[in-house]
């Protein structure tokens, strides 16, 4: 968690410098969109196809995987190290689309509550838009998540590639499937994202004093 969230925030903050400048709402979501498919690169689709398939593999009658090391060891003996890359490109369709729509929605909440509550204490106010940033990317993007999640799969072999596997679940389970597993995700979601701005805040506010 702590590498993919060091490559994010570090992600958006040299796009917001040197690429997306304008404090336009398409360009705060270009940033966190950029920085997390360069999340999903690094890190993201290796830690997400080796934790899908391990889990589906001892919800299995004989689990092949001995633990998180074996798991891996196999995984590259028998596809090679592109087996660790399994649903590349919609993990970096979800990434990119949860980070942009957090940035964005941080931003935007961020800047609502500084206005109406110009007194409020800080960690209270980062806390609230962190957790509205993190409820906006779960009703933002459940779709593309679900879509990923099966295309890590053990039985991602049976989708042709990630639009067979979309509209597969439409045709089989309606649009309900696609947002499978909102309410458990959105629980941990709003939490996690309002930590996480807060503490990036607060970081970044401690390091500009002995950096100034």
């Amino acid at each position: 968690s702590v590498p993919k969230t060091g490559i994010r925030f570090g992600l958006n903050e040299t796009f917001k410098a040197n690429v997306f400048t304008k404090p336009t709402a398409a360009h705060k979501f270009m940033a966190g969109l950029c920085a997390g498919v360069g999340e999903a690169i690094c890190v993201v689709t290796i830690m997400e196809t080796i934790k899908v398939k391990i889990i589906h593999d001892r919800l299995g009658p004989t689990p092949k995987y001995k633990g998180f090391i074996d798991g891996v060891g196999q995984i590259v003996r028998q596809e090679g190290v592109g087996g660790l890359y399994k649903g590349l490109i919609p993990t970096m369709i979800k990434q990119g689309t949860n980070q942009g729509i957090r940035f964005l929605s941080y931003a935007y909440a961020i800047e609502f509550l500084e206005k109406q509550f110009p007194n409020s204490n800080r960690i209270a106010m980062t806390m609230l838009a962190g957790g509205c940033a993190g409820a906006a990317s779960v009703f933002g993007n459940n779709p593309i998540d679900v879509v990923k999640t099966n295309m890590q799969s053990l039985h991602a072999t049976k989708y042709k590639n990630s639009m067979d596997c979309f509209a597969s679940i439409l045709r089989n389970e309606g649009f309900s499937g696609l947002y499978k597993g909102t309410i458990p995700r959105l629980s941990r979601v709003v939490l996690d994202v309002a930590i996480t701005f807060t503490l990036f805040e607060q970081i970044s506010h401690v390091l500009s004093k002995y950096m100034d």
